[in-house]
């Protein structure tokens, strides 16, 4: 079986025509149907984990971001199915059919729970009712940031707006200057204290979340080459985030931290991959384009590891689990990797078909989408 091409799309913001972000795009490839996958080789398990619970949910097209609160999970289907589920025994909390297609999603403070639909606008939920919607100018692809009774959501238009979370009133919006091309992918939005962190471009922005004005702004990256695809150095999620360390991956450019309490760059370092990052006190983890995982240090971003055991095998941001890093490919396995030094612990199989969002953690219940709507909980033992 031949790699199949990178996830992300770019798309215009100005024009309805999207362009297809191809692996041959991405510069290091050269010609994409020469790449095979890394063939896996037999595992032992040396981290126990067992499969605990599966549901299912309709097919997932978008990027979509698995919300953890406590102990439920909120996930969404490209058809606009939305449900919370008991992160210990997959049965819904509750679920909802809105009936659209859904561009982006989910976001949720444990009560609220919103997305964002093809049509462009934000829906907003509670104990399965719809509590309201509002049009954006712009579509969105990452999940909106529900937090402080508000909803926030960045469009692909670099506009954020801010709604009340009960009511859907708009109470501002930010619009910083555009760029031609912007990502179909998720981007960053986290609160850290009393500022919303935001990606708009290659920079993280810190915002006031009463109004919008912005407190300050740190590059991760900086445009380069002498076309708009070349140029595209969007923030990708998901981060790390370490007290007030928050560090993130601008698109095929780097990897970068910043202290998001005064503003400040710590430190950024080349990279090539497509996908966010995530990380310990100690580590920062992430996938390059061509499959590569690097393990970088927290403190000034010099490698500690590297392994290619994965290459080319479409591999979603990691996470953290215990001593290992999970991270999934695009034949529906998990693959535990050390925190250490990258070597295998365990591979996890799920329904055959690519895993459709980074892994999340919700107690001690590991969770994977897949993109035929499989979800499962796996507890590492």
């Amino acid at each position: 079986m031949i790699y199949k091409s990178i996830r992300p799309l770019a798309l215009s913001a100005r024009a309805p025509v999207a362009i297809i972000f191809a692996a041959i795009l991405s510069g290091c490839f050269g010609g994409a149907s020469k790449l095979q996958p890394a063939e896996l080789q037999p595992v032992t398990a040396l981290v126990a984990a067992r499969q605990s619970w599966t549901t299912r949910i309709g097919q997932v097209n978008f990027p979509l971001e698995v919300n953890v609160s406590g102990n439920s999970v909120a996930v969404a289907s490209s058809d606009g199915t939305v449900a919370v589920l008991d992160a210990q025994t997959g049965h819904d909390v509750w679920r909802v059919a809105l009936n659209m297609p859904i561009a982006a999603g989910v976001g949720s403070d444990g009560k609220v729970v919103a997305v964002v639909t093809k049509a462009n606008e934000v829906v907003a939920l509670q104990d399965g009712h719809e509590l309201w919607r509002q049009k954006l100018n712009a579509q969105a692809f990452t999940a909106p940031f529900v937090a402080g009774a508000r909803v926030f959501v960045l469009a692909a238009d670099r506009s954020v707006n801010a709604f009340d979370g009960q009511t859907g009133r708009k109470l501002w919006a930010q619009q910083r200057p555009n760029e031609p091309l912007v990502l179909r992918q998720s981007g960053v939005m986290l609160a850290v204290g009393d500022t919303l962190v935001v990606g708009l471009a290659g920079r993280l922005a810190g915002l006031n979340p009463s109004n919008g004005s912005i407190r300050w702004e740190a590059p991760i990256a900086s445009p380069r080459g002498i076309n708009d695809v070349e140029r595209l150095v969007d923030l990708v999620g998901r981060v790390s985030r370490d007290g007030d360390n928050v560090c993130a991956r601008a698109f095929q450019a780097s990897v970068g931290c910043v202290n998001a309490v005064r503003g400040s760059l710590l430190w950024t370092k080349p990279a090539n991959g497509v996908q966010g990052i995530h990380g310990d006190d100690r580590l920062l983890f992430g996938t390059e384009a061509d499959g590569t995982v690097i393990a970088w240090r927290r403190t000034d971003g010099e490698r500690a590891w590297s392994t290619d055991r994965l290459r080319y095998r479409s591999l979603t941001a990691p996470l953290v689990v215990g001593r290992s890093v999970a991270i999934g490919d695009f034949t529906g396995f998990i693959h535990l990797l050390s925190r250490e030094d990258g070597s295998l612990l365990n591979r996890l199989p799920t329904d055959g078909s690519a895993i459709a969002a980074a892994p999340v953690l919700a107690g001690n219940t590991l969770i994977a989408v897949t993109h035929n709507g499989g979800i499962y909980g796996f507890q590492p033992e």
